[in-house]
């Protein structure tokens, strides 16, 4: 049998936005676009980068790089990130072009009326800058104006809106690497929606396992978008981020089969990663369950196992956090089978 090949790591927005700023300057500071460039990573990497587009006119220049995040199903792959540099005095000066959202609430790591540009691709772009200012004998002095094409719409698919950031994407990444299938972006993004949450003082927040629920959740409670925490199978993140960084009152919704998952103490709810224990079910409703096939049939045989599951769940929840709990559970339809509070 044939060994699966590793999968392909690919490169960040900011990674890409660094090399076209690179490319950019040197336009700028020489007339001439390279069709290559090498950029630094946080952690010293060098990688290389295609100039995939550029142009240059009185005072400006700029260039494109088509991002490549590997083989993860990254919402961003393939987009095109565009960089205009032009002169400016007193350092380097951060704009947002179309598709780069602008930050309006409080909570995230730029200000508000900031770019959507994150500091650690901030600090790669001054570096890139900064180098090519000492190869062409320069001051680094320029403003950047980071544009993702279609960025606007590709926001739509992502937690910005809810984040506050309004009219694209943002520039991310911490180490300029995309690593496949990664649930650190997933969980970076929960720990986001708390900071925003608590910064624009909000009391109650929920965390839930996928659309239904957090429809049915956020219309129980009457709750605003950028209290509804995209929580999804990282319950463990979710909550072990509010433990350090609490709100008053959580609430956390879910279909049965990843509700029971943590019923039992499972902080990764995903299919692949837990499973649901059909002799525990037995044990906490007084039947013998074990011949089911899902826990939705298990409750469909047992209909007092719902509450039930949900009593333990809130349980768990409650153990790691101090705040006011409740948990609700949905079946596949969006009816509420159980409410502990």
């Amino acid at each position: 049998m044939s060994e699966t090949p590793p999968l392909r790591r690919g490169w960040t927005t900011g990674a890409c936005a660094t090399a076209a700023t690179r490319a950019a300057v040197e336009g700028l500071w020489t007339g001439r676009v390279p069709q290559v460039v090498t950029i630094t990573l946080p952690r010293g990497q060098r990688p290389d980068f295609a100039i995939a587009d550029a142009a240059t006119g009185k005072g400006w220049a700029e260039a494109a790089v088509i991002k490549d995040a590997g083989d993860d199903p990254d919402v961003t792959h393939g987009a095109e990130i565009r960089v205009r540099v032009k002169a400016s005095t007193g350092g380097v000066v951060f704009r947002a072009g179309e598709g780069v959202g602008m930050v309006t609430k409080p909570g995230l790591p730029i200000a508000v009326g900031e770019p959507a540009i994150n500091p650690v691709p901030r600090l790669m772009m001054d570096g890139a800058v900064a180098e090519a200012a000492g190869l062409f004998g320069r001051t680094p002095d320029v403003e950047i104006t980071v544009s993702i094409a279609g960025g606007a719409e590709i926001a739509k698919r992502t937690w910005n809106p809810r984040l506050g950031i309004e009219g694209g994407l943002s520039i991310l990444g911490t180490t300029g690497i995309v690593r496949p299938f990664s649930c650190a972006a997933w969980i970076a993004s929960i720990h986001r929606g708390v900071d925003v949450a608590r910064a624009d003082g909000l009391r109650h927040v929920a965390g839930c396992t996928g659309a239904t629920s957090e429809r049915v959740v956020q219309a129980l409670h009457d709750l605003p978008d950028h209290a509804m925490l995209d929580m999804g199978d990282f319950a463990g993140g979710m909550l072990k981020y509010l433990a350090r960084h609490p709100i008053d009152r959580v609430t956390v919704g879910g279909g049965i089969g990843k509700l029971a998952k943590l019923a039992q103490g499972a902080m990764d709810l995903h299919s692949g990663r837990s499973q649901v224990d059909f002799a525990w079910l037995s044990d906490l409703a007084g039947q013998d369950l074990t011949d089911c096939n899902t826990a939705l049939q298990a409750v469909t045989r047992a209909p007092a196992l719902a509450p039930a599951i949900a009593l333990k769940a809130q349980g768990r929840v409650a153990a790691m956090i101090d705040a006011r709990v409740d948990v609700v559970v949905i079946d596949r339809a969006g009816m509420i089978l159980a409410h502990a509070r």
